[in-house]
């Protein structure tokens, strides 16, 4: 998903906001006399997903994590033309909604009943992606480590080859990005370039970086089966993992997910990306994929 804009659109990002039921948040503006999902423009700065979340606190006064990015709509306005992504966000709060002049009335209700409420057809759309997806029941977030500078000039054992200036710069962007998504744990292959990667992640969400042997590229090679079912393991977990791993196995494990996903994904079994310092956001339904976006500069 790319948030370059070269034909100056109007930036937006909004998200279809659920709860258990599942139950979708819809808002009335007075200014239009129209139902829609909330969303708002970008400020200065500021990335799509930053805007997503920050839009639904201040629409709704819910606090969300994201989920799986569901939809791109362009449309028509008085200023040219607008873009706006959406994605599934998981409400992680009650509703503290205090009507005002922007949004007087915040509704929830089933998926079925939002698309006949809504006034706009593209926000119809979205839903009706949202409800083919469905709620996940957990997240994986998978992470290559960031730049560590070339194996060849390191001298010392390869396993503690540390992170460059700019792998560092990654793990930072990272650490700013990837709370959007509501992280529940960070776990890590040993190596330190993948611990460092994550730790300030851990840091700012006041985790800790739990080791996993299994996720390394040596254990993979010994045994990819026992890799496999560890990442299945903790698939199934309920709530959203992040997961640090090498470039030699995230494309193994994530081609294996989507050979198995409960429905289609966009993923190219046979070539699958995984970038230095990249993310595959991962949701899944009872231990089974249902979207999978790939970020190769997460925050950009």
């Amino acid at each position: 998903m790319s948030e370059h804009n070269p034909d100056g659109d109007i930036l937006a990002a909004g998200a279809v906001l659920w709860r258990p039921g599942p139950e979708i948040a819809l808002v009335h503006r007075p200014r239009y006399g129209d139902w829609s999902l909330p969303k708002g423009k970008l400020e200065p700065g500021e990335s799509m997903a930053a805007a997503a979340v920050r839009e639904l606190q201040e629409e709704t006064g819910v606090a969300a994590r994201l989920g799986a990015w569901l939809r791109d709509v362009r449309y028509a306005v008085a200023d040219g033309r607008k873009f706006v992504r959406y994605w599934s966000a998981e409400a992680l709060s009650s509703a503290d909604f205090t009507p005002n002049d922007e949004v007087d009335e915040l509704r929830w209700v089933p998926p079925d009943t939002a698309k006949g409420l809504l006034t706009y057809a593209h926000d119809a759309d979205v839903v009706a992606r949202f409800a083919e997806l469905g709620p996940p029941t957990s997240m994986l977030l998978v992470v290559r480590h960031a730049k560590a500078g070339s194996r060849d000039s390191w001298d010392g054992d390869d396993s503690l080859r540390p992170l460059s200036t700019a792998g560092r710069k990654q793990a930072q962007q990272i650490a700013e990005f990837l709370p959007l998504y509501g992280p529940d744990r960070v776990v890590s292959s040993p190596q330190v370039r993948c611990r460092d990667t994550v730790t300030p992640l851990a840091e700012a969400l006041g985790l800790e970086v739990t080791p996993e042997p299994p996720l390394s590229e040596g254990s993979y090679e010994d045994d990819p089966d026992a890799t496999l079912k560890r990442v299945r393991e903790l698939a199934a977990e309920p709530g959203v993992a992040v997961l640090c791993s090498q470039g030699g196995v995230i494309p193994d494990v994530v081609a294996a997910l989507a050979r198995e996903a409960a429905v289609p994904v966009d993923v190219d079994v046979d070539d699958v990306p995984s970038k230095k310092g990249s993310v595959w956001v991962l949701g899944l339904r009872d231990g089974a994929l249902v979207s999978a976006d790939y970020l190769h500069r997460p925050g950009s």
